[in-house]
């Protein structure tokens, strides 16, 4: 990477941080399990979503005990409108049982064990090691991959890669917080089908952008 790259690479999260400095996780939970639980969902649901079927299911059944004591079926029809939910409540009684017998209810706090869960992969496992635990990390979703590889942050055809190329070209001490700018910037602005590039504030950096112009 050349120095015009970095320098590109330190002004679009200047100006990142400077429109979405207090941009959090859009998903309500207090404690590690609920967040667990809550990302689980949300692959192909909306944040809005889950937050509806949580707010009871929480209250219902606070800790994976509780939880895991469901059929699937049970546990199914209520996250029902959360999308995909027979394997959804398949691999969350699935990982209720594995944090009661071998984590002694509580979730662990590294990738390997957190990606060993069913239905856990890195971004999930990602989200929770940054928000739950403090940790550095980039959890690459659907508007992060987006918006990283519109800008130049990134140039990958694939999360894992795009994941790799974050963690270069964003100093380490600003990853957790670079994950939910790109996701704020991703819903409001850079949208997927139709990214709003006139009212961009960062049109003049983007490589998306300067492709367009070209053509």
């Amino acid at each position: 990477m050349d120095s015009n790259d970095r320098k590109n690479h330190r002004k679009i999260l200047e100006l990142l941080e400077q429109h979405y400095a207090g941009a959090v996780s859009a998903l309500n939970f207090t404690n590690p399990f609920e967040q667990l639980i809550a990302t689980m969902l949300s692959a192909q649901c909306t944040d809005r979503q889950v937050n509806k079927v949580t707010a009871g299911l929480f209250q219902e059944y606070p800790g994976p005990r509780e939880m895991a004591a469901l059929t699937p079926e049970e546990l199914g029809q209520k996250i029902h409108s959360c999308g995909f939910y027979r394997t959804k409540s398949k691999n969350i009684i699935q990982t209720c049982k594995i944090l009661m017998q071998q984590y002694g209810g509580r979730v662990p706090d590294n990738m390997e064990s957190l990606t060993s869960l069913p239905g856990v992969g890195r971004k999930t496992a990602n989200v929770v090691l940054s928000n739950s635990f403090g940790k550095d990390a980039i959890a690459v979703d659907t508007h992060v991959f987006r918006v990283s590889n519109r800008l130049g942050l990134a140039d990958a055809d694939n999360v894992r890669d795009t994941e790799k190329q974050l963690m270069e070209n964003i100093p380490k001490k600003k990853w957790s917080r670079a994950h939910h700018w790109l996701i704020y910037h991703g819903r409001r602005v850079c949208k997927a089908r139709k990214p709003d590039c006139e009212n961009c504030f960062l049109q003049s950096l983007c490589k998306y952008r300067r492709n367009q112009e070209e053509k």
